[in-house]
């Protein structure tokens, strides 16, 4: 059996009420994690742009209206209105991902959630499906997403010029698809074939500022939705998409490892365990590093005046994403540049002791104590920080102050992996600060903070029964 075969039957076959309970906890974190990002992000200028572009192509009703196939249309999180699966989803993926705060995974060093449970809340919303395969189809999301980002070999992908969420996430969102879909293992095969072609993504959003980088989860969605509908409808494509002779791993990989594409073995092995949660609104390659200098800032809370030297030790693979050409992550001209400027974490970390929302954003982007002190960062690699990546994503930080003394600190597990999770506390108070953006009182988010955590009580997925 090839990879491709084993995979789509594993997520063929997946059903939510054989799930460990922990996965199923984790699905609901997840999820609330994933509602956050995108009710937060659901009126960037970016989001903006998608939903204008949606309503010129007539595609979106008023909320409540319209059915579509054998259910309602899809939302558009925090907008109401209502489009069919795979155009509502393009949308959701696009604002989830603005805020540069989705959840991430270390080995595959991706966004899985951003591009499959768009897919998936979408095409469930539509198609009222049962819950249970609400919680399969965001598994089989994940599960393939992930192994097939390891299989990738994340850091060769981003030295070709590929964001491995992209490439990955494609196919993460078309096993959900097809899992809701109730397609049968060769049936998703196809549809994995089909992805294929549909699967790509550049790093070139790095050069500029682009919004291309929030668009590829919400492509991924939308193509995961579209690739899986053409598989149900009889559409064929190529049977080993992963590892043939012009498969995915030989296109868009120097160093694959195949090895990698391999369903769980048992209830400790599902990747979406290993998934981490963003407290910074920022490349999860600056969150090491910002780990470390907000402990110097709370330890001995240095005089940004009086600093000489910032030193941040990042890992060799996201050089090039956050600190590579230093001069010009020295000078980012826009939010999206801070987002992947260690410079300006770093500076706006030491000053304010902040490094969400409250402080990527343009007023402190041009903040004179903020634009000095950048100046004064440097980055260094450390071999001894690489020897542990992909598995573990360690840093270290120093800073030297101006009459000599140095203060200096290191991470193992960044805040928000699994083995340093957030707290219930701490998603719900994300949540709230994420969310706040598009439901203005907190009792309506208190009460979908309790919807999510209780989701096991619903028969079928409707956006409407979480409101």
């Amino acid at each position: 059996m090839s990879a491709t075969q084993a995979l789509a039957r594993f997520c063929a076959s997946l059903e939510g009420t054989t799930l460990p309970e922990r996965v199923r906890l984790k699905v609901r974190d997840l999820l609330l994690d994933h509602l956050a990002v995108a009710l937060g992000g659901a009126y960037l200028p970016s989001s903006e742009a998608a939903h204008q572009l949606l309503a010129l192509m007539g595609v979106l009703q008023p909320a409540g209206t319209g059915p579509h196939i054998s259910g309602n249309r899809a939302t558009l999180l925090g907008r109401g209105e209502r489009a069919e699966a795979s155009w509502a989803a393009l949308f959701n993926g696009i604002a989830a991902h603005g805020l540069e705060m989705d959840d991430v995974e270390n080995r595959s060093s991706l966004h899985p959630g951003v591009a499959v449970f768009p897919a998936a809340l979408a095409l469930a919303e539509e198609l009222a499906a049962p819950i249970e395969d609400f919680y399969a189809a965001i598994v089989a999301g994940y599960e393939l997403t992930l192994r097939l980002g390891a299989a990738l070999n994340p850091a060769s992908a981003y030295a070709r010029g590929f964001h491995p969420t992209a490439l990955c996430a494609t196919f993460g969102a078309t096993a959900a698809s097809a899992r809701l879909l109730g397609l049968a293992a060769e049936q998703t095969a196809q549809a994995l074939g089909i992805a294929g072609s549909m699967a790509a993504g550049s790093l070139a959003y790095l050069e500029n500022g682009a919004w291309t980088k929030r668009l590829h989860p919400g492509w991924s969605a939308h193509a995961g939705i579209i690739a899986a509908r053409l598989a149900a409808s009889g559409f064929r494509g190529p049977e080993e998409i992963f590892c043939g002779r012009y498969g995915f791993l030989h296109a868009y990989s120097d160093a694959s490892q195949a090895g990698e594409l391999q369903p769980p073995t048992g209830p400790e092995d599902f990747a979406i365990l290993r998934v981490s949660l963003k407290p910074y609104a920022c490349c999860r390659y600056m969150h090491g590093p910002l780990d470390c200098l907000l402990a110097i800032r709370r330890q001995h809370a240095p005089d940004p005046r009086h600093i000489r030297r910032v030193r941040c030790g990042v890992l060799s693979a996201g050089r090039g994403l956050v600190a590579d050409p230093i001069e010009t992550k020295r000078q980012p001209s826009n939010v999206v540049d801070a987002q992947f400027s260690m410079p300006f974490g770093a500076a706006v970390a030491l000053v304010t002791g902040q490094a969400g929302l409250s402080v990527f954003n343009e007023t402190w982007l041009w903040h004179p104590e903020i634009r000095d002190l950048m100046q004064r960062v440097d980055c260094e690699s450390d071999p001894e920080l690489d020897r542990h990546y992909p598995a573990e994503w360690r840093a270290t930080a120093s800073v030297e102050m101006d009459d000599g003394q140095v203060f200096q600190a290191s991470v193992r597990y960044p805040l928000g992996d699994p083995e340093n999770p957030l707290s219930g506390e701490q998603l719900a108070a994300r949540f709230h600060e994420l969310a706040a953006a598009t439901i203005k009182e907190a009792s309506r988010r208190e009460a979908l903070i309790a919807h999510i955590r209780q989701l096991d009580r619903l028969a079928h997925f409707a956006w409407s029964n979480l409101l």
